[in-house]
């Protein structure tokens, strides 16, 4: 069953590594693969050429032009929430988490609009410009490395998940209707925990299948002693590092359009530390209380 199981996962892998480097290097490099049919390999020919060429180019262009569709439809529909800057700021964020967020952030401003461009590379032309941005993604992904372990530690203990997040899940967080209900959070809510982990947890995978790919000649003894040649290797880094990067791309848009649209003022928090009183009281209730509770309001 194991092994069914990992036949199928690495069938799959097959075809994000054509999608990225076929992309980069030209189509002269599929035929390339397919032909790899050594004594030893899980002969994913056929699945290779199958899911490259549809399955992973829907994914991302649904991402691309889906997630933002429907929060132009949010947007339009519900509006942004807009909280009093008449009361009180609460500090919530000290100079060094702002510090390491805005490395991860500036690295994923590069990582993904790049990543998106790799996957794409043929309709891009090829050539110079998709090789450009395949530097920029690996340079990025060094900067965003810096960042991940830190961010990983300092927020990890308010990350864990609790019975307000269900609750938070069940009303979508208050975001479908214009009334300032107080939502069911912590510091951070449901929403903000998942995008913790993927990007934490999540971006550290995607450094390790990253790095895989981009240093292809590499070789490690381990790869030998699971019994997997190094191409099967690569295209298992590549599915999962494909899987994660529409994941990825998609919460970090969901990010993008919380912070910046769907609630006025939110991205200051990332600049000064403070949060308005109002916001936290209403989109982070429990927080709020535990705060008062303590007298640190």
């Amino acid at each position: 069953m194991k092994k069914s199981i990992l036949i199928i996962f690495l069938a799959l892998a097959s075809v994000a590594f054509a999608a990225t480097d076929s992309a980069i290097y030209g189509k002269d490099l599929i035929p390339n693969i397919l032909g790899y049919d050594k004594e030893g390999s899980l002969h994913l020919g056929q699945w290779f050429t199958i899911l490259q060429g549809k399955y992973f180019s829907i994914g991302f262009l649904a991402v691309a032009f889906g997630v933002p569709a429907v929060f132009l439809i949010h947007y339009l529909i519900i509006g942004p929430m807009i909280f009093s800057h008449d009361r009180k700021k609460i500090h919530v964020f000290t100079l060094f988490h702002r510090v390491i967020h805005w490395l991860a952030a500036i690295s994923f401003l590069v990582l993904v609009p790049t990543g998106f461009v790799m996957v794409f590379g043929t309709t891009f032309g090829g050539g110079e410009f998709v090789r450009v941005c395949k530097e920029l993604h690996a340079i990025s992904t060094v900067i965003f490395a810096i960042s991940v372990i830190p961010m990983l530690l300092m927020w990890i203990k308010d990350m864990f998940p609790t019975l307000d997040d269900i609750k938070w899940m069940m009303i979508v967080g208050g975001y479908l209707n214009k009334r300032k209900d107080p939502v069911p959070a912590g510091k951070f809510n449901a929403g903000q925990k998942m995008w913790f982990w993927l990007c934490t947890i999540g971006g550290i995978v995607m450094i390790l299948t990253g790095a895989a790919m981009y240093f292809q000649d590499f070789k490690l003894d381990v790869i030998v002693q699971m019994g997997l040649s190094q191409i099967d290797f690569l295209r298992a880094s590549a599915i999962v590092h494909n899987i994660l990067g529409m994941a990825v791309a998609a919460l970090f848009f969901v990010h993008v359009y919380m912070s910046v649209f769907a609630i006025k003022g939110a991205i200051h928090s990332m600049i000064t530390g403070y949060k308005e009183e109002e916001e936290v009281e209403i989109l982070h209730s429990s927080y709020y209380k535990k705060l008062k509770e303590n007298k640190e309001i």
